[in-house]
């Protein structure tokens, strides 16, 4: 039976939730970890079967160095044998800062009188499209402020704009969206739109955390924004993106809280979420926090970890806001897709001079500002492939069709060959000499691992097509 909208909304009675506070701190501070424990539940990730909130608590609970080590490598092994050794790349296009809730984390908090608020015009987003497709970007994220001016209407309308945006070769394939919760009716309008993921991200799972940081707006009912992808999913909206934001809560709380979210969508749909994201708390406009839930780089690394074993099939993003030297090293532990060449200021990525951060017209400090071709660079030195594959999106493998193939591993028998074909039109298009015979190599590399004859010769042949001026070629 499906969570119908007079599930999650009763006049005048108290909701109740899928999210448990007393459930998941019982989980945290009575379960107990032990190697023979731990290394089970590794076993079983490994075998691609998701893992249950208390196997989730053990894996958190470890403290011996030696089994956080392994929970480490089971990630990186679990990573390489279902996607490969492919990152999808994308960038954040920032199209309205306007907000009406009052998030104090939030740089665009409606309270915040230094931020400067802007919208993007038509054509200043096609401008903006247009720099990013010179680069050589195919998936962008737009991001709105939460506002009564962003309605679906509006969402629809900025998407299909970046969608007709031809730069040369360049075109975006794929636009996912990261705006405000919506109603059915409004799921319906930006889906018809032809989005990819939408995202909500829960921020914290934890009620009365949730009460402190929203202090008015919409934002503020913990409910409405909870059951938001729910409503997403009755739509027919089946592509859909979770996540929290690390340092306003305990981060051992904030992973379970996924868990349990992405067991609800399952138990409901039949589906979980396409993508699983976890920024953590930056620097922005105004901002006094403190740093009572700060979590160490020694365990965000290790929260990436356990949520690649706990959700084995589901896309794991970490973005920009992380530095340089400690992307490279998350990325091995589970990470399937990255932004590169990022820039969060509105209307900032048409312009022809690097300028500095300035916090009063960002969200939040980004703290790896390469360009999408120097990451390209160092992920080819991982031997890793970068992929602007959009072809599952296309070819309707989203929803309850993504996870027939990507549950039992079949996904990889798409990733790494369209991973191959976009690289080659990155290659063809916009690298420079020395990224383009780095790329050659990786791609004669990868090319050999594929095991299916007919579709490593396929592969040959739409290289040679791509090289005589044929793109958009996948499978």
């Amino acid at each position: 039976m499906k969570f119908t909208p007079e599930t999650y909304r009763i006049p005048d009675k108290p909701m109740t939730s899928f999210i448990d506070s007393e459930e998941i701190w019982n989980y945290i501070h009575t379960t107990i970890s032990t190697k023979e424990k731990v290394r089970e539940i590794i076993v079983k990730s490994l075998s691609k079967k998701r893992l249950n909130l208390e196997e989730v608590a053990v894996l958190i609970n470890a403290d011996d160095p030696e089994l956080i080590e392994e929970i480490k490598e089971g990630a990186k092994t679990l990573k390489k044998t279902i996607y490969g050794n492919r990152i999808v790349l994308f960038a954040p296009l920032y199209v309205g800062s306007k907000c009406a809730n009052n998030c104090t984390y939030c740089g665009f908090r409606a309270s915040n009188k230094e931020v400067v608020r802007k919208t993007l015009n038509d054509q200043e987003l096609i401008s903006e499209v247009e720099a990013l497709e010179e680069n050589g970007q195919k998936r962008l994220i737009l991001v709105y402020g939460e506002h009564a001016h962003y309605s679906p209407e509006y969402i629809a309308h900025t998407v299909k704009v970046a969608y007709s945006v031809r730069k040369g070769n360049g075109e975006i394939r794929r636009i996912n969206i990261n705006a405000a919760p919506m109603e059915i009716d409004g799921f319906k309008t930006i889906k018809e739109a032809g989005i990819g993921t939408f995202q909500v991200f829960q921020e914290t799972y934890n009620r009365e955390a949730y009460k402190t940081y929203h202090l008015s707006g919409k934002k503020a009912d913990f409910d409405y924004r909870l059951t938001s992808l729910d409503r997403a999913q009755e739509a027919g909206l089946d592509d859909v993106g979770i996540g929290a934001l690390f340092g306003l809560y305990d981060w051992r709380f904030e992973v379970l809280g996924l868990i349990r979210h992405t067991n609800h969508l399952e138990a409901c749909y039949n589906v979980g979420p396409h993508t699983i994201s976890f920024p953590r708390i930056k620097d922005a406009s105004s901002l006094n926090l403190g740093d009572k839930y700060f979590v160490s780089d020694e365990d965000f690394t290790k929260l990436i970890a356990i949520l690649r074993l706990a959700v084995p099939y589901t896309g794991m993003i970490l973005t920009a806001r992380e530095p340089e030297k400690l992307r490279n090293e998350i990325i091995q532990y589970g990470v399937s897709q990255i932004d590169g060449g990022t820039k969060l200021e509105l209307g900032s990525y048409s312009k022809t001079e690097k300028e500095e951060q300035n916090l009063n017209n960002e969200q939040f400090k980004i703290n790896d500002d390469r360009s999408l071709n120097d990451i390209i660079d160092e992920l080819l030195d991982q031997e890793m492939i970068p992929s602007f594959c959009t072809s599952c999106y296309r070819r309707g493998r989203t929803g309850e069709h993504f996870m027939e193939f990507s549950v039992p591993g079949f996904i990889k028998r798409f990733c790494t060959p369209n991973a191959i074909l976009t690289m080659a039109e990155y290659i063809e298009d916009y690298a420079p000499e020395q990224t383009a015979i780095k790329g050659w190599k990786a791609i004669e590399k990868n090319i050999e691992t594929l095991e299916d004859d007919k579709i490593k010769k396929s592969v040959l042949e739409k290289i040679e097509k791509i090289k005589a001026g044929e793109r958009d070629l996948y499978y």
